[in-house]
């Protein structure tokens, strides 16, 4: 099989912010190069994880080139919305960006079947030349990406390579992957599960925790893919408490990981309304998970 074309260990990046609310472009460079460097192979951007739903077009495209530019792994783009004529024509400008490829959500609140899912996903995919990745994520949108939606997508149109599945359905995963075999590059979309998910045959994690635990996640793929499965699930537990923490009801995603960024030094800013900023218990709490990671690797 090739080399996942965006990657095996992606991050969803945040998106920084400055005291007056406005991007951070300066500190969305700095932590991109971070990413990198701790071993990331691919960045997405203004995805959930980077708040696309409180960022304006013309501040995406922004986002989008300033990352591009401050790094050579691919970065993927989160140029759609609910609304399928403003995600076509925003995807449209995408390439200029130096962007590598399009993240591609099911379009949420408004409930569409799977006939206008896939409609939805065939108007962005006809906008670009770009490589897409489809972005499932029921809990956030409202509607699950059937099975058969996703295979009639990839084997209609050659631009549909990939997708980050956070639907938590295992099953119906591995059976898209069975099906789809290596025309459908997999992704776990939640932390908590990319080791099964690998057993299934993903090649990766677009990861939240990654902003801390870029090492362990690299290690824990690195041991699938060497069959050291006993070595996988020792990584597993160590990321078992960052998995927990990353986003609960009390503080969703991404408010932790802007929290976990700040106690690595870095000036994130908080998240924009209807999220709002974190408080000092999360801080604190971001300060004991970053430190205890750290630990582990002696």
């Amino acid at each position: 099989m090739a080399l996942p074309r965006f990657g095996t260990v992606l991050t969803a990046m945040v998106t920084p912010f400055a005291p007056d609310g406005s991007i951070d472009f300066d500190v969305a460079a700095q932590i991109a190069r971070f990413l990198v460097e701790q071993g990331c192979e691919g960045l997405v951007i203004a995805g959930s994880t980077g708040e696309g739903s409180a960022l304006s077009d013309e501040e995406k495209l922004d986002l989008f080139s300033c990352v591009a530019q401050a790094v050579t792994v691919p970065v993927l783009a989160g140029s759609t919305s609910s609304d399928t004529a403003r995600s076509v024509a925003l995807t449209q400008r995408v390439a200029a960006t130096g962007a590598a490829g399009v993240l591609a959500t099911t379009p949420a609140y408004a409930r569409p079947s799977q006939a206008g899912i896939a409609a939805h996903f065939a108007a962005v995919a006809n906008a670009t030349k770009l490589p897409i990745m489809l972005y499932d994520i029921p809990s956030r949108t409202g509607r699950k990406i059937d099975s058969a939606t996703t295979i009639g997508l990839v084997r209609t149109l050659a631009n549909v390579i990939a997708i980050k599945d956070a639907s938590g359905d295992l099953v119906e995963a591995a059976h898209t992957k069975a099906v789809l075999g290596d025309e459908l590059e997999l992704y776990s979309g939640d932390d908590s599960v990319l080791l099964p998910f690998m057993a299934i045959g993903a090649v990766g994690i677009v990861s939240v925790a990654a902003h801390w635990a870029t090492p362990e996640f690299v290690a824990l793929v690195r041991s699938v893919e060497k069959g050291d499965w006993d070595k996988a699930r020792e990584y597993n537990e160590r990321l078992a408490p960052s998995c927990a923490w990353e986003s609960t009801a009390l503080y969703p995603n991404p408010i932790p990981a802007k929290a976990a960024l700040r106690a690595q030094g870095m000036a994130v800013g908080q998240c924009r309304l209807p999220l709002g900023p974190s408080d000092a218990t999360c801080d604190a709490e971001a300060a004991v998970i970053v430190a205890s990671l750290r630990a582990t690797r002696g």
